[in-house]
Formats: C-alpha cells, sequence, structure tokens
C-alpha cells in the first residue's frame, strides 16, 4: 500500500499515484480487465508496459480544473475564509459555488449565508514583480473582515508560473494570527483532472487541521460528501452512530474531530480516496472498505461492513431485514412502470457505477455510460473499493463504456449510438446537448438522491417524473440546430479525431 505522506505541502496528482486516465473507449468489461495491473500491485512503478492505455485527444473542448475543487471544498467551509491566489478571472465560478452553498446549507436546515472566498486579484504587474505583498495583504483583510478558524489559499496558474513562496507567507501569518493558514496547491496545469483537486484541499487538511492527540468517539463517524441532502443521519441512526459530514457544509471543529471517529465513509470513491485512507494510515481511523451504498446489495455490504468495525452487528441485521421488507413492495412497482426503459448515465466515475447499479436493481436496460475519468485503483489498493469491477461482476457488463474529459462534442455520438430515453448528469453543461437530440436529462442536483435503499425508490421516481417531459423534448429536438457540421454529425466514432489527428486540418 502506498503511504500517504503529509510532509510536502504538495499532493502527488492522480495520474502518478492512481494511474487515472480521461479518455478510453470500449465495454465496461475490456476497462476492468486493462486495469487489473493496479490490483496486482504493478502500477507505474515497474514500467511503462503496466500503465492503462489512454486516448490522446488533439484539444480540450471544456472541463474544469482542480483549483475549481478547492474551491468547491475549502471554500465551503462555514468558518473558514479561502483566498484564491488568482488573477480575478480564477474567481468567476465563485457566483455558481455561492449557489449550490447556499442551497446545501438549506437542504441541511443550516442558516444560509454566502461563500467567503476572496481573490487576491493579480495583475500584469503582479505577474512581473510578484504577489506575495498581496497575499499577505488579503489575508490580513480576511482576518479583519471575518475572523475565520482558519484560512485556506488556494493557488492558481499564474501563481505557479511566477513562484510565489505562499508556503512561507502561509507559516508567518499560522504564527502571527494563531489559526492554521493553510496552502493548498491547486495550480490547473498540475494534473490533468479535477479530481486532483479534491485530494489537494483533503491533504491540507490532514496536514493542518485535524487534530493530532484525539480522543476517540467510539460512536462518531465520518462521512466524505459534498452538498446533499442528509440521507446518512438517519441511516447511522439505526446503528446508533452519529455522523460527522465533511468536508462541504463542515466547521473547522468537525474536520478538526475527524481523527476522534470510529471509521470513515463515502458514497463515492472518486471523492473520498484520499481523505479516507490519509485517516486512516496517519491517524488509525478505518475506512469502510466496502462496495459503494447503491442499491440493496451495494447497501447491505456497506451497513454490514460498517457494523463490523463499529461492533453493532445485531442492529444491522435488524435494520436491513425491515428496510428490505418495507420497500420491496415500491421497487417491485417501480420495475413495473420502468419496464423496457431505456437509461444512460453520464458523471463522475465512481458515482456512475454506482447510479447504474440502481438503474438495473429497477429493471432499467443501461448500455451505455460516460464517465469524466477512470481511476484503475483507489488509494487503498483494496479491490472490494474497485466499483468499476462490481457492477460488471454482479450487474453484468456496460456495452458503451466512455471515458471522456466533459467533451461536449463527443456526446453526440455516444448518444446516438446507445439511444436511450434519458440521460442521469450531474453537470448540467451536457444536458442542452442531450436536450437538442429530444432526450429529457435529470441533473442530480442532490447528489445523495440514489443513496441507500430509500436511494432506490428515490431515483426510480425522479426518472418516471424525468420520462414525463419526453414530449417536450421531442418537440425541442424538430426545431433546433446543432452547433456541428454535417461531416462530424455523421460519424459514428466520437474519438475519431483522438485516433486521427490530421482530420482536423482537412478541408
Amino acid at each position: 500500500m502506498g503511504k500517504i505522506n503529509l510532509a510536502p505541502t504538495t499532493v502527488e496528482n492522480r495520474e502518478q499515484r492512481l494511474g487515472t486516465i480521461i479518455a478510453w473507449d470500449g465495454k465496461a468489461s475490456k476497462l476492468v480487465e486493462e486495469s487489473g495491473y493496479s490490483v496486482r500491485g504493478c502500477g507505474n512503478k515497474k514500467g511503462k508496459g503496466c500503465e492503462l492505455c489512454e486516448i490522446k485527444g488533439p484539444f480540450t473542448q471544456g472541463s474544469v480544473c482542480s483549483e475549481q475543487m478547492v474551491e468547491c471544498q475549502a471554500g465551503n467551509v462555514r468558518d473558514a475564509v479561502l483566498i484564491q491566489h488568482s488573477p480575478i478571472g480564477c474567481a468567476v465560478s465563485q457566483t455558481i459555488y455561492n449557489s449550490i452553498y447556499r442551497n446545501g446549507l438549506a437542504i441541511r436546515g443550516l442558516p444560509v449565508e454566502n461563500l467567503k472566498i476572496i481573490s487576491t486579484n493579480l495583475k500584469e504587474g503582479d505577474m512581473v514583480f510578484g504577489g506575495i505583498e498581496k497575499l499577505a495583504q488579503t489575508i490580513r483583510d480576511a482576518w479583519e473582515r471575518h475572523k475565520p478558524n482558519t484560512i485556506f489559499i488556494g493557488t492558481a496558474c499564474a501563481t505557479g508560473i511566477i513562484g510565489d513562496d505562499v508556503d512561507s507567507v502561509a507559516a508567518e501569518y499560522s504564527e502571527k494570527l494563531g489559526i492554521p493558514v493553510v496552502p493548498l496547491h491547486c495550480e490547473g496545469f498540475r494534473s490533468k483532472h479535477w479530481s486532483t483537486g479534491f485530494d489537494t484541499t483533503q491533504h491540507g487538511i490532514l496536514r493542518s487541521i485535524v487534530r493530532k492527540n484525539p480522543k476517540k468517539q467510539e460512536d462518531l463517524v465520518n462521512v466524505i460528501n459534498l452538498w446533499g441532502s442528509d440521507v446518512f443521519t438517519p441511516m447511522l441512526k439505526e446503528l446508533n452512530l452519529r455522523v460527522n459530514y465533511v468536508i462541504d457544509l463542515a466547521t473547522v471543529e468537525d474536520l478538526a474531530q475527524m481523527s476522534e471517529a470510529a471509521a470513515t465513509v463515502g458514497f463515492c470513491n472518486t471523492l473520498s480516496s484520499y481523505l479516507a485512507q490519509g485517516l486512516e494510515q496517519n491517524f488509525g481511523v478505518p475506512e469502510l472498505k466496502a462496495p459503494q451504498p447503491y442499491g440493496f446489495s451495494g447497501t447491505d455490504a456497506w451497513l454490514r461492513g460498517l457494523a463490523k468495525i463499529t461492533h453493532r452487528e445485531e442492529l444491522c441485521e435488524a435494520y436491513i431485514k425491515r428496510e428490505r421488507e418495507r420497500l420491496a413492495p415500491k421497487v417491485e412497482e417501480l420495475r413495473k412502470k420502468l419496464k423496457g426503459v431505456k437509461g444512460y448515465v453520464a458523471t463522475g466515475s465512481a458515482y456512475s457505477h454506482g447510479l447504474i447499479t440502481v438503474l438495473r436493481e429497477l429493471g432499467i436496460e443501461v448500455n451505455g455510460s460516460l464517465v469524466f475519468h477512470h481511476d484503475p485503483i483507489y488509494d487503498s489498493e483494496d479491490p472490494i473499493q474497485d466499483s468499476l469491477a462490481y457492477l460488471v461482476n454482479n450487474y453484468g457488463d456496460v456495452e458503451n463504456f466512455s471515458v471522456s474529459n466533459r467533451q461536449p462534442h463527443q456526446l453526440y455520438a455516444l448518444l446516438k449510438k446507445a439511444k436511450p430515453d434519458f440521460l442521469l448528469i450531474r453537470h448540467n453543461g451536457l444536458a442542452p446537448l442531450a436536450s437538442r437530440l429530444g432526450i429529457p436529462a435529470a441533473p442530480l442536483g442532490d447528489e445523495h438522491i440514489a443513496v441507500g435503499y430509500e436511494g432506490i425508490v428515490n431515483l426510480g421516481e425522479a426518472i418516471i417524473s424525468v420520462l414525463q417531459r419526453k414530449k417536450f423534448h421531442e418537440d425541442l429536438a424538430q426545431h433546433v440546430k446543432l452547433p456541428y457540421t454535417k461531416w462530424w454529425l455523421s460519424q459514428e466514432d466520437p474519438y475519431i479525431l483522438a485516433k486521427n489527428p490530421e482530420l482536423i486540418y482537412q478541408d
């Protein structure tokens, strides 16, 4: 197992640590097979022959960067301030994240407020002479305005280029202010996939905020999540366990007490991989190693794994029995209503695997999925957390399984091949293209909608609601024009330009 090293201020990016790729096409079973080197412990340590093959595209039409993930993680700690040491353009996403943050607080019943994110607004002169003084002044301003319990400093491509010594400033003001001032090195060019930004935030928190001499709380469980509704409190209450939600919408104290918990769990291996293993390896908090909590079987295994760690097996079995009996009739009714329906999932990787699991338990055909990246292995290196292998081995193959880093130009051919009745999606920028093809999309703003036993029913009802609007989307498709050439629309292979980049220069 690779040791998570908290000594440096920078985190090893995902492509180096986990072998992450952002472009691939084929059957899901083939991707599981090709990813098998990671299970054997081969990885990049024993030569290029062990690397997972990746389709190298000639350009990127659209994506996000690691800094934005720092915004949506560190920027969502309620009693902290995030400083974006960057040009003002990097702060443009504060608008959408502020909306998500406010909605998340409202869903959880917490006081609604705005984000506390400040940009140093680097300009041309700062790029020549450096922006350290501006950063120091912004730290002082953040302290005077908000009196936060922590100040995070997120870097940007610009600060990486000019080489500002952010670590020294952070150390200086940690001492002066008596609070953690945490550098988060998240330059957009640092990694080819934005999920490294999750790890960057988690690395900084593990180094600087998590309590080093914890007093254990045997009934406390860390739940690594985003902004979704509180579905874990009622689930874990059945096992007499308390939830410590991290990182989004948490307080600094919530983050500090993570080392005191009895276990760490998550709803998505992509999000939780680094933090959970960091807590296990450096603070002795065991990570739950089990399938993700989706569908009856996955949720059973997830709960039993947690119950074993926390010694609550009897309570767990009683809860599983009650929930299965309560929801079986509802799920059967949904299966009747959804018989013959075909779905498509376009989300982050491990989350997509979980959603497909639920769709198939609802009897929905899924012959295609788009994930935004693929990790051959997670930080625990435990095969039981291989969510794609779990999907294939327990619910069957996915014929058209594609990895693409949110490239809208490829989605057209992917949907044309799969011919779904609806699309599940979390990143709404791709939804309008599906609508232009007559396919309604369910934007999963609440990422917890499909979690647990109740999640099977929640997702089924959401899909029925979406299908009721299918006629509108079919009418829309008759009156809109796609922004692509006839040549591109005639292509069946969405990766043709990656395989034959010379086609870009042909008339």
